[in-house]
């Protein structure tokens, strides 16, 4: 799958200009986690989040310091200020947006959002915004119930491709394992090195296409 086949579009979006309590109000209503910026030139310039709006003086949520006030930096202090205090947009956004393109793998878009700590990104094509995906649009597509698509596949052919699989991988001791398929239910059977072996050629049966299910009959070598 791509980002396209899951992205939310069209997108909820602001303007640098929009006041704060207009973009609470805003996720609020729409029971969404952040929105988009967009310029008067439709130009993706931030995007706010309820992270940005976490410490506010009108929730009372304002950082308070105290003796230690001077160890933290006056810049970081004016940052602060100005987050749980402006009024617009522009003022509390985060500017460095990290983005995708709709043709990206999905595998590629979930380690972007590992690898930067994030839980959105908005998606761009050609420097538009055309929708944005977050990490509950990712659950969203593993939950998605896609029985009636499946195609039935021939136990043997099953088999060959569990095989194939397990031979590419380092750790599965394919000589000592052996395996039955009859109206793709797999039986594993044989000797495994460990309980992660023994745990990977499990999943490894599962996730292979046109299995229905797994009966687990390996032993864990002792000597």
């Amino acid at each position: 799958m791509k980002v396209r086949d899951v992205m939310v579009s069209p997108v909820i979006t602001v303007r640098p200009s929009s006041s704060v309590k207009e973009v609470a109000r805003i996720l609020l209503k729409n029971h969404i986690s952040a929105v988009p910026v967009l310029d008067d030139q439709g130009k993706l310039v931030g995007i706010v989040s309820e992270g940005d709006l976490m410490r506010r003086a009108e929730a009372g949520t304002e950082r308070q310091h105290h003796w230690w006030l001077g160890l933290i930096g006056e810049q970081r202090l004016a940052a602060e200020f100005v987050k749980a205090h402006a009024v617009k947009v522009a003022d509390v956004m985060t500017r460095n947006v990290i983005t995708a393109t709709p043709d990206m793998p999905l595998n590629l878009f979930a380690s972007l959002l590992e690898k930067n700590s994030i839980k959105r990104m908005p998606i761009l094509q050609n420097g538009q915004l055309v929708g944005i995906v977050s990490r509950a649009n990712l659950i969203q597509a593993l939950a998605a119930d896609r029985k009636g698509l499946e195609i039935a596949i021939a136990d043997g052919t099953i088999r060959d491709k569990l095989f194939a699989h397990l031979k590419s991988q380092p750790w599965a001791q394919t000589a000592l394992l052996n395996i039955t398929v009859n109206d793709g239910v797999v039986d594993l059977w044989g000797i495994t090195g460990s309980e992660e072996e023994r745990r990977a050629i499990r999943v490894a049966a599962e996730i292979t296409p046109g299995v229905r299910a797994v009966n687990d009959n390996l032993v864990k070598r002792v000597w």
